[in-house]
């Protein structure tokens, strides 16, 4: 049967369309490398690694242009989330942006316990041994807990903090099952008692609808995909899914290629928070303080979809003895959400008198 000059223009067509679809993969999936990673090579970081007690930690320090500054990322990332902030902050700082353990490629002994005390002290022997000097420390949700940690417990390595965002007090045991990060936290307790050797994978499969919310319908299924041709195109690589346009999901992405699930259950199940309570922590943290708060909603069951309500930003306040509150727009990660808003809190912390 003779082929009509339509058929032959769709043939054509989608011919073109598989190619250009093809190239697309190929440019936004297979090979996409993140633009920032060359531009905080260009800032003059350099990925280090350095032994403190137990623990191999992975981080990236910038030029000595100032005091010491050290960054703590939210739970499920690491330190490329300050990736957007770095350059800007390296013109001020000596800047030390710290994955710490459970996450990215810093790595810990075999049966290593996901608590507070145990990786806040960690944290302390590698401020101590490796910058050896007082310095501001700034931590973005879970990574602000163990900010507020150190400050508590080693005010000797802290000249004041930035507090991100932190879950004071909803993170506690039981409340901690009233937050929408909550959900996360269950999958990952699922992973453990089930065994996965592919977290991401499986967080991705008992998820579906947060991709389906923050990225497109169906999304969970592409990217299973997306991730699975990226590994076979760049073994030993985090994951970098270039198609996603949001910088939080993607790099939240990336940091749960690498996660330990451990760390987010024990905060499902309360062991995170052994022997370390929030009341007493900021009661005891003698330094300055600025305690930031992001956007936060309910949802109609009552969820938190969010860090803290504003009574918990309130009581914190309260008990911190030397702190300054603002309240910013912005979602939970604030310096993705906005970089340069939080380049210029964190200039406004190593600015202000008697600090």
């Amino acid at each position: 049967m003779r082929t009509t000059r339509w058929g032959r223009a769709a043939v054509l067509g989608a011919a073109v369309a598989a190619a250009a679809g093809a190239l697309v993969v190929r440019r936004r999936v297979v090979g996409y490398v993140d633009p920032w990673m060359a531009r905080v090579a260009s800032a003059g970081f350099v990925a280090q690694t350095a032994k403190a007690a137990e623990v191999t930690f992975s981080y990236a320090e910038g030029p000595a242009s100032g005091p010491p500054l050290v960054l703590l990322h939210a739970q499920h990332m690491d330190w490329f989330s300050y990736s957007r902030v770095l350059p800007a902050l390296a013109r001020r700082f000596h800047v030390f942006a710290v994955t710490y353990p459970g996450h990215g490629a810093t790595t810990v002994p075999d049966g290593y316990p996901m608590t507070a005390n145990r990786i806040g002290a960690d944290l302390a022997a590698l401020l101590e041994e490796t910058i050896g000097e007082p310095a501001y420390v700034s931590g973005n949700s879970s990574g602000g807990l163990l900010t507020a940690w150190l400050a508590a417990n080693r005010p000797d390595l802290v000249r004041a903090v930035l507090l991100e965002d932190p879950p004071l007090f909803s993170a506690e045991y039981s409340r901690i099952r009233t937050t929408i990060a909550d959900r996360s936290f269950a999958t990952c307790a699922a992973a453990v008692r089930e065994g996965t050797d592919d977290f991401l994978l499986y967080w991705i499969h008992s998820n579906k609808r947060f991709f389906a919310n923050n990225v497109a319908p169906g999304a969970g299924v592409l990217l299973a995909r997306a991730v699975r041709a990226y590994r076979r195109a760049n073994p030993g690589r985090p994951v970098e899914i270039g198609l996603l346009p949001n910088d939080t999901v993607r790099l939240f992405l990336r940091g749960m290629d690498q996660f330990d699930p451990r760390f987010g259950a024990a905060f499902h199940d309360g062991t995170w928070h052994h022997d370390f309570d929030h009341a007493k922590a900021l009661a005891r943290i003698a330094c300055p303080a600025l305690l930031v708060q992001a956007n936060f909603a309910f949802l109609p069951d009552g969820t938190l979809n969010g860090a803290m309500t504003r009574e918990d930003a309130d009581r914190a306040m309260a008990l911190l003895p030397r702190a300054t509150y603002r309240r910013v727009d912005a979602t939970h990660v604030v310096h993705l959400a906005d970089p340069e808003l939080f380049v210029s809190l964190v200039e406004s912390l190593a600015s202000a008198p008697d600090r």
